[in-house]
C-alpha cells in the first residue's frame, strides 16, 4: 500500500531555560493531533519508549553469514584507511596554513545548501533500497510509530522489522502527564528517528520535561517551508494486516497469569546466558488452580516457579509457546515494572505480555514463533465460531464508539441491544479495517483509525478460503456426524466426514477446536496453527448449529469468556 507522510522538521529533544522538551512531530497529511503536558515521570517513559524502538527494530529471522567477502574487505579497506589517513592529515595541514582568513558570509547559506543536498541523496539511497533490498531497507526505515491522543490516555504502537511483534505503550492522562495546554483527540504518525532515540537517552528524572506533540506545522503553508519534507512508503503487506488481525488474537478468551518481576527476570537471565542447540526450544506453563505458575524452559527443563503470584483460573493443560528470545525487549522494564500480566491463547498461538508500571502499561504481543507473523503464518480469527453482522449494527456500534472514544462490551452492549456473539463480531470487524483497538490492559476497546480511510479488502487481504470453502461445504450438505464421546469433561470428541475426507475433532466446552485430523493437505503442512482446514470448520459448524445446550445462544456461549475476561482480572 502506497502511503504519503508528511512532516515539518524533525522530532527532537530541545533544552530549554526550565527543563527538557520532548518535540514530536505528527504526519501533516492526517487530521490534526496536538498534545503538549508535562511528563511525571521522565525516567520511567525513557525506558518504555526506548523499549518501543526495540521492538520496532527487532528482526530475529534467521540470516546465513558468508564471512569470506568480509574478511577480504575488510583487509583492503584496512589498508585503503592507512593511505587515506595520511593523505588526509598532510592535505589538512597543508589547507590550514595556506588559509589564514576571517569565516566566509555565506556561510549560513552553504550549510542550508548543503543539507538539501544532504536529504535529496537520503531519500534517493532509501528508494534504492526499498527497490533493491527491502530487508536492509526496513531496518534502516522502520515504520513510524502510530500515536493516539485519547480523553484518557496517550499510546504509541508499532511492529517489529519481522513483523512477529507488536508494542503498544500506554500512557495515563491523569498520572502520566500535567494539565495539557493543547489538545485535539486523534491518531496520527510521528517522525521517529534514530537520532532521536538517542536524544531519549539523555532524559533524567531530576529535569523537568515535556511531551509536545506540535501542531504547528498544520497552521503554516508547508510547500513553501524549507523544513517540511514528504515521503512516499510502500508499506509491506503484512504491517497493515498485522495491526487489523491482531486485534482476533487480542480478542480471544484466553488464560492469564501474573507473574512477578523476579520471575520474568529469571526468565531472562537463563535465556540471556544460555542457548539452546536442541529442540524442543519452547517455553512451558503449567497452570494449576490455587498453585504458583510453574514455567519450564526447554530442552534444559529448567523449573522457574513464581513464588509471589497464584493462579486462580480453571485447569488448563500444559501451554508452550515459542519465540522466546524476543522477550528479551522487556529486559529495559525490569527495574520500573510492578509486575507482569500474560494472557496465553494456547500452545503455538500468540501471548500477550503486558509490563505494568504504575500510571504506564506496555504491553508486547508475539506471534506464535519468530517466522510465523501474523498474516501468513496463522488464520486465528477462523478458530473462532463463524458469525455474520449486518452493516446497520457495524455502523451504529462505529458511532458509538466514535462518540465515547472508550467502551467496555458489557457498556456497548447496555447501549446497543445486541447479542453477545454478534457484538463481538462487529467489534472484530471494525478492528479488521482499521477503525477500532482492543486495549488489552484497560480491557476496553478504543476509537482508532490506523489510516485515514477506512481500509477495504484490498489493503487488509481477501477473506481467508478455507473458511470461504467451508461454507460451500455446508451449502452442499456435505457433513455427516458419524459418533461421538466425552474423553474428559467438558470436552467432546467427534468423528465426522466432511466432503471425501474424514475427520476427528475435539471441541472444548467454549466450542473452540482443540485437537483436529484431517487428510487434506491445509491440514498436512500446519495442523491447526494455520487456523483449520475447511472440513473441520464445516464438522464444527454442523455440531454447534445442532447443539442442544446451545439452543438458548447459539454461538453466544462461546464468547461468554470474552466478556468475562474484558471486566477485569
Amino acid at each position: 500500500m502506497r502511503v504519503t507522510l508528511g512532516y515539518l522538521g524533525k522530532s527532537r529533544l530541545v533544552h530549554e531555560a526550565s527543563g527538557q522538551l520532548v518535540n514530536l512531530v505528527p504526519n501533516l497529511v492526517r487530521d490534526p493531533v496536538a498534545f503538549d503536558a508535562q511528563l511525571s515521570a521522565p525516567l520511567r517513559f525513557r525506558e518504555a519508549i526506548s523499549t518501543l524502538h526495540d521492538v520496532v527494530t527487532s528482526d530475529l529471522r534467521f540470516h546465513r553469514r558468508d564471512r569470506t567477502a568480509y574478511l577480504e574487505w575488510k583487509k583492503q579497506d584496512l589498508a585503503r584507511q592507512r593511505t587515506l589517513r595520511r593523505g588526509e592529515l598532510k592535505k589538512a595541514q597543508d589547507e590550514i596554513l595556506a588559509r589564514r582568513r576571517d569565516v566566509p558570509r555565506d556561510l549560513a547559506q552553504s550549510y542550508s545548501r548543503e543539507l538539501s543536498r544532504y536529504w535529496k541523496a537520503r531519500q534517493k539511497y532509501a528508494t534504492y533500497l526499498r527497490q533493491n533490498d527491502p530487508a536492509v531497507w526496513r531496518l534502516l526505515m522502520p515504520c513510524d510509530p502510530i500515536v493516539t491522543v485519547s480523553s484518557d490516555v496517550v499510546f504509541f504502537e508499532c511492529f517489529s522489522a519481522d513483523e512477529s511483534s507488536y508494542g503498544c505503550l500506554s500512557v495515563d492522562r491523569d498520572g502520566g502527564f500535567g494539565p495539557s495546554s493543547s489538545t485535539l483527540f486523534g491518531t496520527t504518525n510521528v517522525d521517529f528517528s534514530w537520532e532521536l532515540f538517542h536524544h531519549f537517552q539523555d532524559l533524567r528524572s531530576y529535569r523537568n520535561t515535556r511531551l509536545r506533540i506540535d501542531p504547528s506545522g498544520f497552521e503554516v503553508k508547508t510547500d513553501e517551508s524549507a523544513d517540511y519534507r514528504e515521503e512516499k512508503i510502500d508499506l509491506p503487506d503484512g504491517w497493515l494486516r498485522g495491526f487489523t488481525r491482531l486485534q482476533a488474537a487480542m480478542g480471544f478468551p484466553g488464560r492469564s497469569v501474573t507473574l512477578s518481576r523476579e520471575a520474568v527476570y529469571s526468565i531472562l537471565a537463563w535465556l540471556k546466558r544460555h542457548k539452546a542447540k536442541t529442540s524442543p526450544r519452547a517455553l512451558r506453563f503449567e497452570l494449576l488452580p490455587g498453585k504458583a505458575p510453574r514455567i519450564v524452559l526447554e530442552p534444559w527443563e529448567q523449573e522457574i516457579v513464581d513464588r509471589g503470584s497464584i493462579y486462580d483460573g480453571p485447569p488448563v493443560a500444559p501451554i508452550r509457546i515459542w519465540g522466546r528470545q524476543r522477550l528479551l525487549t522487556l529486559a529495559r522494564l525490569l527495574p520500573l515494572a510492578e509486575r507482569f500480566d500474560v494472557h496465553l491463547l494456547g500452545t503455538g498461538l500468540p501471548s500477550f505480555w503486558i509490563a505494568r508500571m504504575g500510571e504506564m502499561r506496555f504491553t508486547l504481543g508475539l506471534s506464535g514463533w519468530t517466522t510465523n507473523d501474523w498474516t501468513r503464518g496463522s488464520a486465528l480469527d477462523l478458530l473462532a465460531p463463524p458469525v455474520s453482522v449486518s452493516k446497520d449494527l457495524i455502523e451504529q456500534m462505529a458511532c458509538l464508539i466514535r462518540a465515547r472514544q472508550r467502551l467496555s462490551t458489557d457498556e456497548i452492549r447496555r447501549e446497543i441491544t445486541v447479542d453477545p456473539a454478534q457484538c463481538a463480531a462487529a467489534l472484530n470487524h471494525l478492528a479488521l479495517v482499521g477503525q477500532v483497538i482492543h486495549d488489552l490492559p484497560g480491557r476496553v476497546f478504543r476509537w482508532r483509525q490506523i489510516m485515514p480511510m477506512i481500509l477495504g479488502e484490498e489493503q487488509v487481504g481477501p477473506e481467508n478460503e478455507e473458511l470461504v470453502a467451508s461454507r460451500e461445504i455446508m451449502r452442499q450438505r456435505g457433513v455427516r456426524i458419524e459418533s461421538f464421546q466425552e474423553p474428559l469433561p467438558g470436552c467432546r470428541l467427534y468423528l465426522a466426514s466432511a466432503g471425501s475426507y474424514s475427520v476427528e475433532m475435539l471441541l472444548d466446552a467454549d466450542g473452540r477446536i482443540k485437537r483436529g485430523r484431517c487428510g487434506c493437505s491445509h491440514h498436512h503442512r500446519g495442523g491447526l496453527r494455520m487456523g483449520p482446514c475447511r472440513h473441520l470448520q464445516a464438522v464444527r459448524w454442523q455440531v454447534l448449529k445442532g447443539e442442544p445446550a446451545r439452543e438458548t445462544g447459539g454461538w453466544s456461549r462461546w464468547f461468554e469468556p470474552l466478556g468475562a475476561w474484558t471486566t477485569g482480572w
